[in-house]
């Protein structure tokens, strides 16, 4: 006969609510996806942009000050963007699919000068 648990006895440790898990999970793959995918897209970019390979490195004396100026330039925004679009695509997702915004995030202010 199985012994009934005693109603005075707490659980032995309290179990983070499984949500919170799920977008730290997701949240940390968008980011390494949006990185893998930035370094390619900003590749891309470059070779779209000026006809040429993008630098190995923005501070090699044989690249040019314009040159490595412009790498910084775009390598920096289309990295952003890419991270932006990837990381608010999952939370999108993730309000969705649960109705609500992942855990610790939370709503706008509502701004009071609206006409």
């Amino acid at each position: 006969m199985a012994k009934k648990r005693d109603k005075k006895t707490p659980d032995p440790k309290p179990k983070k609510p499984a949500g919170k898990r799920t977008w730290k999970l997701m949240d940390r793959a968008a980011t390494t996806v949006g990185g893998l995918l930035a370094a390619r897209a900003t590749a891309v970019a470059w070779r779209g942009l000026s006809g040429k390979q993008p630098p190995s490195s923005g501070r090699h004396p044989q690249v040019s000050t314009r040159e490595a100026v412009l790498w910084a330039i775009i390598g920096g925004s289309v990295t952003e963007l890419v991270k932006t679009g990837i990381r608010r695509g999952t939370a999108t997702y993730w309000v969705r699919s649960t109705g609500e915004l992942p855990p610790g995030m939370k709503p706008l202010a509502e701004s009071d000068s609206k006409p």
